[in-house]
């Protein structure tokens, strides 16, 4: 792993910022949004209190931070889709609690709430990236549906909305398992890891709603095999599907070419226990264990992620489109104040989840191997939960022991 950050070590070079004081590195991911680079160099610039160098990190991002965490070469501040429980308990990364007082409540706390470990924050969200359902208008009124609110009337919906030419719904070219993931465990109520740690889906709720989505496949109602799979939104603009899965960052894309002929849902809830669910991650900002200005990157990550909520809103809305990590924020941010926009706001705020820290990759991997086989094969829900509530549990057990 330690080959994947090859010779540059990211403490030279890329952007510099123009400040006095500790010589500071951060790392970001590469954003395919035009300006987004050039941004970030902008307000690394602009501190005063350290010099910071910006690095634009291409590739395998989180195998090369990963990497550069168990060395003393790697970032003090850098952009993070976790920490990971792993880096938490490894020591890795710093507390950075300290860094919200007075304005922790204006961060979301779906996004934030999986950066928190006992009673710690370890990462500053930055933006709030989400996933919903998009639906032609003209198609629905067309064929008599209205936007479903329920999985019942989802799998209804994308029946009657299939002909020879169109299909009911895109989930994704695997029919929805990789995307999809714990979102109709909330739909019904349920959850991936529960508050006190434990599995969240041992009921047999799970097992009634996941056998749902074999359904959409059975009736032939999903498409496959598109030219682009569900996060770019041609499919839906194409008039391949009445009905897409894809992300908030598809909004301006599909308005331009849609204009009003089209709406936004949440995931449809199911049963009587079910709530809609709307998914949301955040990258965000931390500070490595091993910087050699511990202290200095802190406060440069509080100038710049919780002070300056003019590079925030600049960041979110101004090359691609995001929501703001702070509540008010979003609130106020012109371009999210109405139509579909305003609705994907309102959605995450009432009813997004983001996958728990406890969330292991084993019990991924475990969970989403069985979806893919409800999914296509019609396996078992029940039986195929069981086993994965297993793989599960003792995921938990073993991170637990770990804290």
């Amino acid at each position: 792993m330690l080959t994947a950050c090859g010779s540059n070590t990211g403490r030279g070079g890329g952007g510099d910022g123009g400040g006095s004081g500790p010589k500071l590195s951060q790392w970001y991911h590469q954003y395919g949004e035009t300006g987004t680079e050039q941004a970030v160099q902008r307000y690394a610039a602009a501190y005063k209190k350290a010099h910071v160098s910006v690095q634009w990190r291409p590739g395998n991002y989180d195998q090369q931070t990963a990497a550069a965490l168990l060395t003393g070469s790697g970032p003090d501040v850098f952009e993070v889709n976790g920490p990971t429980l792993d880096q938490i308990q490894g020591g890795q990364v710093v507390d950075l609690t300290e860094l919200l007082d007075g304005v922790r409540d204006d961060f979301n706390p779906a996004v934030l709430t999986p950066k928190t470990y006992d009673g710690k924050i370890w990462g500053i969200p930055q933006v709030i990236d989400m996933q919903l359902l998009y639906y032609r208008k003209s198609l629905l009124k067309d064929a008599g549906v209205e936007p479903p609110t329920t999985l019942d009337a989802l799998v209804d919906a994308a029946r009657k909305l299939t002909s020879s030419k169109v299909k009911g719904l895109f989930l994704g070219n695997d029919g929805g398992a990789g995307v999809l993931g714990g979102t109709p465990l909330y739909g019904a109520g349920l959850s991936l890891v529960t508050e006190d740690g434990k599995v969240g889906f041992d009921d047999p709720a799970a097992a009634r709603t996941l056998g749902k989505l074999h359904r959409l496949y059975a009736d032939k109602s999903l498409l496959l095999g598109a030219p682009t799979d569900w996060s770019d939104p041609s499919a839906l603009l194409q008039g391949l599907t009445a009905m897409q899965w894809s992300g908030l960052w598809a909004l301006p894309q599909v308005q331009k070419e849609l204009g009003d002929d089209f709406g936004v849902l949440p995931f449809p809830k199911d049963g009587s226990a079910g709530r809609p669910s709307v998914p949301v991650g955040a990258y965000g900002a931390a500070v490595s264990a091993r910087s050699r200005h511990p202290e200095a990157a802190k406060e440069y990550v509080k100038w710049l992620w919780v002070e300056r909520t003019d590079h925030q809103e600049d960041f979110a809305l101004s090359y691609g489109f995001h929501i703001p990590a702070r509540i008010s924020l979003a609130e106020k941010a012109a371009k999210l104040k109405s139509g579909p926009a305003a609705d994907a706001v309102r959605l995450s705020t009432e009813h997004g989840y983001a996958q728990p820290l406890l969330w292991t990759p084993a019990g991924q991997s475990a969970y989403q191997d069985a979806l893919s086989r409800i999914i296509k094969s019609g396996a078992s829900a029940d039986r195929e939960l069981r086993a994965v509530v297993r793989k599960v549990s003792a995921e938990l057990d073993r991170v637990k022991k770990k804290s």
